[in-house]
């Protein structure tokens, strides 16, 4: 995949180091090397031929990266102020050498913490913006097997990578377009928009609709999950073509007003959202044996052979809670289970 900043291609791995390259005269510093040990070998030829040029340049190379194996030595005086000469400049050269080739590693390192690296991401989750919530969200991706591995981007105005994660790859900015490509939204399999809590609620809720609409622009493939605060602001997000809403307030307070009927219930509904602990609540294709049963047979055989609980099934963008008995499921649906991951596992 070739990522791109505007209209212009981003550089490979290959043009940067031709251009770390050309920056740090490295041809100097390895011309120096060769000219060293060449030079060497040639005195050392003419001061000892007891030993073919070969030999020689063998020992100006072995003394010049200090491994030294002692297989030959220079015996004459001049040959061995030769040496002297090769292993204090020689020496000095070689690690000007290795310093600079570290410094690149170094700096590709230090631009990908702060936000300024070049991905080639396939597949990936994108995250725009950084909160606690944005950080319990990756939390549950790593606990979930499904999406333990999955790469994941943040695209956020912070300083610096938050999460020790190797799995998550961090790009500094706010969800422009230009950002957009560059976290590969192409790509991208699914890209959650958060709000950022420094904004006041009608200017949080105006930022997420303003990047889903980039998002859907430039991706219309990729599933869009937008956070709203205000419920009022969803057929504006809707508008902006997002695949999924989800209104934090109103899901709290549905919580709440639950518990608050139902004692208890708000602890269910908290293990099966949670992938850290307990029973998972997964969308599973309908296995090919039960296609075209019907849905009390679907019921009891996943609870017998899979230890699965159907609470719902999905029929494209529809979703049916406890069909009906008699509901037939087709061979495209998908079912909604409350899935034991131990004995799934």
């Amino acid at each position: 995949m070739n990522k791109t900043t505007g209209d212009r291609t981003a550089p490979s791995f290959f043009q940067r180091a031709l251009r770390f390259w050309s920056r740090e005269n490295l041809h100097r510093i390895l011309g120096a090397l060769v000219l060293l040990s060449v030079l060497s070998a040639v005195g050392l030829w003419r001061l000892e031929p007891n030993a073919p040029f070969a030999d020689w340049l063998w020992w100006s190379v072995v003394t010049l990266t200090t491994v030294g194996y002692g297989d030959i030595t220079p015996s004459s005086v001049g040959g061995r102020l030769i040496g002297i000469v090769l292993m204090f400049f020689g020496i000095g050269v070689l690690s000007m050498l290795t310093a600079t080739i570290a410094s690149f590693f170094v700096e590709r390192n230090l631009k990908r913490e702060r936000g300024m690296g070049l991905y080639k991401l396939q597949d990936h989750i994108i995250i725009c913006q950084w909160n606690d919530r944005a950080r319990e969200i990756l939390c549950e991706l790593r606990a979930n097997p499904r999406t333990a591995k999955t790469p994941v981007l943040l695209l956020a105005d912070v300083d610096s990578k938050p999460v020790d994660d190797d799995q998550l790859h961090f790009l500094r900015g706010s969800a422009t377009e230009e950002n957009l490509r560059q976290a590969g939204i192409d790509k991208a399999s699914t890209v959650v928009i958060l709000g950022n809590n420094r904004l006041d609620e009608n200017a949080r809720d105006a930022q997420v609709v303003l990047a889903a609409l980039a998002v859907e622009s430039l991706n219309p493939e990729v599933y869009t999950i937008a956070e709203l605060v205000g419920e009022e602001n969803v057929p504006h997000c809707q508008r902006a073509r997002a695949d999924e809403i989800i209104v934090g307030r109103v899901f709290s307070s549905h919580l709440i007003a639950t518990a608050t009927i139902d004692h208890g219930l708000s602890k269910v509904i908290s293990e099966v959202l949670s992938s850290r602990y307990g029973n998972d609540l997964e969308k599973l294709p309908v296995p090919e044996a039960l296609a075209g049963r019907e849905f009390f047979e679907v019921f009891s055989e996943m609870k017998r052979t899979n230890s699965a609980i159907v609470v719902a099934v999905q029929r494209g963008e529809e979703v049916v809670t406890n069909p009906a008995s008699e509901y037939r499921v087709e061979p495209t649906d998908h079912l909604i289970a409350i899935v034991d991951r131990s004995a799934s596992s």
